[in-house]
């Protein structure tokens, strides 16, 4: 069935406490994939964290289509809870996911992030129809919305976060969950916040930590890999590492940039008017930064910096496979990336 957020955070909440009978599978799709993972995670909460989680991957099931059914059947070794997560799905697990909603039997709850899906999908179609599915579709939240979010995930941690700071933080991100999540940990930590002793957040905090701020230690590097500038960019890397800075603590910052440029850069695309494109993307770019910013717009276009954005993407989850060849993969993207934009200015 199809289901809509209030659905889908009670039906979430009830499989974790044994209800799963009512709801074999659950999918999560849509751009906004970080809004899945989001809803994913109530599950897992909901579950407790003695449950154990099994994690099968679309291949597996498009070789294997009887593994799901099997799993979400199975009981643990240790007498927990289970449960089954799925990352990445497609038609090609069309035939499991047929095979689970068929199955006489599965009291472990089945989770799947799919991401987008067009409308003649037919696993989209199958779970909308399945009285024993549901699907939610989740989007880029509007700047409300976003708003909303930052203050909620700062509430969590300890965090008062006034409506105004959460805009920033929204616009800083453009909207993005996890980045938001990541802005709003940074000040956590840095004003030493915690459910159980809460703290006011300040701009003053935020202009501290702020990836896209002109003082703040990741910006030189930023600008020097995104602006094509390879011996500041070796320059920066090598300064950095002299502090002890890991690769990983660099990857938002750019993450951040490259989407802020991606915003920009549609802006423009439609506008025709550059300047008016970076004026509308308002406080997420610091008024001494607007140069810098605009010469990057001009340097990626929108498939280039689509292509930089899935790049440290893959150069984020390389960085936690260890510290060692983690670090090295993340430092040859960069280079990777500083080179084209070298080419292209």
């Amino acid at each position: 069935m199809k289901a809509n957020r209030g659905q889908i955070e009670k039906a979430l909440d009830a499989a974790g406490q044994g209800s799963a009978a009512d709801c074999r599978f659950f999918l999560l799709y849509g751009p906004d994939e970080a809004g899945s993972a989001t809803l994913a995670k109530r599950l897992e909460r909901a579950m407790g964290p003695e449950a154990e989680r099994i994690d099968l991957d679309p291949p597996t099931l498009r070789d294997d289509p009887a593994r799901l059914a099997d799993e979400a059947a199975s009981f643990s070794m240790f007498g927990d809870k289970r449960w089954i997560r799925i990352n990445g799905m497609g038609e090609e697990s069309l035939p499991a996911v047929t095979a689970l909603l068929e199955a006489e039997v599965a009291g472990n709850p089945v989770i799947a992030i799919a991401g987008a899906l067009k409308g003649t999908s037919k696993l989209l179609k199958l779970a909308l129809d399945h009285k024993q599915a549901m699907a939610f579709a989740s989007y880029q939240p509007d700047a409300r919305e976003a708003e909303q979010i930052a203050v909620a995930i700062a509430r969590e941690g300890g965090l008062r976060l006034s409506s105004d700071l959460g805009r920033r933080i929204a616009d800083l991100t453009n909207g993005d969950r996890t980045l938001m999540a990541g802005e709003v940990e940074k000040l956590i930590l840095y004003l030493d916040a915690a459910p159980d002793r809460p703290r006011e957040a300040t701009e003053e905090a935020l202009d501290a930590l702020s990836a896209d701020n002109p003082d703040s230690d990741a910006a030189p590097l930023v600008n020097a890999v995104l602006g094509g500038d390879l011996r500041g960019m070796h320059r920066e890397l090598g300064r950095l590492a002299e502090a002890g800075t890991a690769m990983a603590a660099v990857l938002r910052p750019l993450l951040t940039r490259a989407m802020l440029l991606a915003n920009i850069r549609a802006d423009f695309d439609d506008s025709g008017r550059l300047e008016g494109a970076v004026e509308a993307a308002g406080k997420a770019v610091f008024w001494k930064e607007k140069g810098v910013v605009t010469r990057q717009v001009r340097i990626w276009d929108a498939i280039g910096i689509a292509r930089v954005i899935q790049r440290l993407a893959q150069a984020e989850r390389a960085s936690r496979s260890g510290r060692g060849l983690g670090d090295l993969m993340v430092r040859h993207e960069l280079l990777a990336i500083a080179r084209q934009a070298a080419r292209e200015r």
